[in-house]
C-alpha cells in the first residue's frame, strides 16, 4: 500500500488539500483527530501526561485541560519534548495500526495529514512525502482568521515551525498554496498521476 504523507506548517492550507485527496477515494488518517480522541477518557495516553504533568492539566470531569497544559509546556522546551514524546508515540502507535487495518483490506493508497510528520519520526512510515507551502503573509492571514489568536500569538506560532527550505528538501512533492483552491486540483491530480495511484 502506498502511504503518502502529507505535511506542512500552520496556515498553508493543508487541509483543503487533505480534503482534495479524500475526494480521489483516498482514505486520510488525520493525526490531530487521532491524538484528540487517544485523549478521551479512559485513555492511557492522557493517563501517561497526567502522570508526568500533574492533575492541573484535568478539568473536573476528567478530561484534558488544554489551555493548562499549553502555559505548563509554553516556552518551556524541555517540558514541551516530554509532551511531544508522550503524544507522539501514541499517536503513531494508533496511526500504524489503522494503516494495517487498510492493508490487509487491501487499499492501493492512503494519505497521513500529520502537522508534526517528521517531528513524530511517522514519515519514516511514509513512501512519499508532500507538503503543502504558502507565503508566509498569507499564513498568518489564514491563521488569524481561523484561530483568533493575536497577531503576536500567530507570528510566534510560524516562527516554531520548520522553515520552507526544510519541507522542500525533506519532501518528494510541494504543492504551493498561495491562490485559490481551484489552483489546488492540478497539483494534487498530478501527484496521483506521478505516483500510480488510480483516481476514483
Amino acid at each position: 500500500m502506498l502511504v503518502i504523507g502529507l505535511t506542512g506548517p500552520s496556515g498553508a492550507g493543508k487541509s483543503t488539500v487533505s480534503r482534495l485527496f479524500a475526494s480521489f477515494g483516498l482514505p486520510v488518517l488525520n493525526a490531530d483527530e487521532i491524538y484528540h480522541a487517544l485523549l478521551i477518557p479512559p485513555s492511557e495516553c492522557l493517563g501517561e501526561l497526567t502522570a508526568y504533568f500533574g492533575r492541573e492539566i484535568l478539568r473536573p470531569d476528567g478530561t484534558l485541560d488544554r489551555p493548562a497544559l499549553g502555559r505548563l509546556v509554553f516556552d518551556r522546551p524541555e517540558e514541551l519534548e516530554r509532551l511531544n514524546a508522550i503524544s507522539h508515540r501514541h499517536v503513531l502507535r494508533e496511526v500504524r495500526r489503522r494503516l494495517r487495518t487498510l492493508r490487509d483490506e487491501g487499499t492501493p493508497a492512503a494519505v497521513l495529514d500529520a502537522p508534526q510528520l517528521f517531528e513524530s519520526g511517522a514519515d519514516r512510515d511514509c513512501n512519499v512525502i508532500v507538503s503543502v507551502l504558502a507565503d508566509a503573509e498569507l499564513r498568518l492571514h489564514r491563521i488569524l482568521l481561523r484561530d483568533g489568536i493575536s497577531p503576536e500569538d500567530a507570528v510566534r506560532r510560524i516562527r516554531a515551525q520548520k522553515s520552507d527550505s526544510f519541507f522542500r528538501s525533506h519532501s518528494d512533492y510541494i504543492i504551493e498554496n498561495n491562490g485559490n483552491a481551484e489552483s489546488l486540483l492540478p497539483q494534487v491530480r498530478a501527484i496521483l498521476s506521478e505516483t500510480g495511484v488510480a483516481p476514483k
